[in-house]
């Protein structure tokens, strides 16, 4: 175990992890140990609505996710397009479905959420000090030049993150670095420029050092003092009471009818996965939006919600996100398998997978599982089951 994080293990490399069926299913993240801390002491709670502005390549946003169970607001964002991309991925294997992921500047983001943020997550760019026994090459292109740039960056970023923290709300501002210029400095300014901000102690992290004058109850992650590498985190609570169900104003849901092959497959599917909620079309893809919430406009979404699947020529073709979602006992036709069955990591590498007589399948789309955890979808006709896992995230 990870002395400070809950959740978090250390593993032998020879464990290789990241090949195990279950790591495709979604079950756990492959994040170095001090990157996750942010997430793990933030305190977020079920129903709210959560931003993690820097979210890319999403370690911290799963985790987050994780915490809502389904429920709430998870906004993830990162300004790189590429990155943006790969944040989605993780998102969508881990089954979140209550996630939007935006690729935009803080500042963008600032304009369609002012106030609307139980709890903001930053973990924000930097010149990457604490990662440099990790990574040799960041060491090798540092200068004072990239701290100073980094931290006029990070004093912008974090303006923005306060303006959409509602009041009571709790932001989490972290960085990889050592540099007291982009840690300390940058949170005593928040707090000069914000009266209505405090820094509070951040419960669960025993056993890491405090932070410098005058930010003491900030937390900082030495190398020489945890299995990690170095981190900064200080939590900061804005002042002052939210209006009833602030965080819950945000826009106006507009409900979409559905095509008749959408509702039928519906119909297999959990009630409170989509009782209640709005759906949206666009184009040929249809799309579950969070409950209460729609999506505002002048924004560039990778996703919005939990992507349904397809329509085509009045068909439904459900997609590799929905099936994350899922589980074996939440679709009516499933093949359940072990994670030592052979057929798995054929299936995850794109090949044809059979099914024994006492493996009984109806016609149709056939959710397949590892010890009942959802890997994808399959397609069975002719006694073939088709293997439809999404190519981009095939087993090499």
């Amino acid at each position: 175990p990870i002395p400070w994080i809950p959740n978090g293990f250390y593993y032998e490399r020879e464990d290789d992890p990241a090949r195990h069926p279950f790591y495709y299913a979604g079950l756990y993240y492959l994040q170095e140990p001090s990157a996750m801390t942010p997430a793990s002491i933030l305190p977020v709670m079920q129903g709210e609505h959560v931003l993690d502005l820097c979210a890319a390549p999403g370690g911290k946003a799963t985790a987050l996710g994780a915490k809502l169970a389904g429920e709430g607001l998870l906004v993830a964002n990162d300004i790189s397009a590429s990155r943006a991309k790969a944040l989605l991925k993780n998102l969508e294997i881990f089954g979140i479905r209550n996630s939007f992921v935006t690729n935009a500047y803080p500042a963008k983001l600032a304009e369609q959420f002012a106030g609307a943020f139980d709890k903001i997550l930053v973990d924000a760019p930097c010149s990457g000090e604490g990662m440099f026994r990790k990574d040799l090459a960041n060491a090798r292109v540092w200068s004072l030049e990239k701290v100073k740039e980094c931290a006029k960056t990070q004093h912008e970023i974090i303006r923005q993150a306060v303006s959409m923290l509602r009041p009571g709300g709790l932001l989490l501002y972290s960085t990889c670095t050592f540099a007291k210029e982009e840690d300390e400095d940058v949170i005593a300014d928040a707090l000069m420029r914000h009266p209505d901000l405090e820094l509070v102690q951040a419960e669960g992290a025993d056993g890491l050092t405090a932070g410098y004058p005058p930010c003491e109850k900030a937390l900082r992650v030495w190398p020489h003092h945890a299995e990690g590498e170095g981190h900064f985190l200080a939590l900061l609570h804005k002042t002052g009471e939210a209006p009833a169900a602030a965080s819950k104003k945000m826009h106006t849901v507009r409900n979409e009818k559905l095509p008749q092959e959408v509702r039928d497959f519906l119909q297999k599917l959990p009630e409170q996965l989509w009782k209640g909620r709005a759906f949206r079309q666009v184009d040929d893809q249809c799309l579950l939006l969070p409950e209460g919430v729609d999506l505002p406009d002048g924004l560039r979404y990778l996703r919005t919600g939990l992507l349904l699947g397809t329509c085509k020529k009045e068909r439904f073709e459900p997609s590799q996100a929905l099936a994350m979602a899922l589980s074996a006992h939440s679709y009516p036709d499933t093949l359940d398998l072990l994670a030592d069955d052979p057929r798995i990591l054929r299936y995850l590498k794109g090949e044809t997978i059979e099914h024994t007589e006492d493996e009984p399948l109806k016609k149709g789309w056939v959710l397949i599982c590892v010890d009942g955890m959802a890997l994808g979808w399959a397609k069975y006709a002719g006694g073939v089951l088709k293997n439809k896992y999404y190519p981009g995230w095939r087993m090499q």
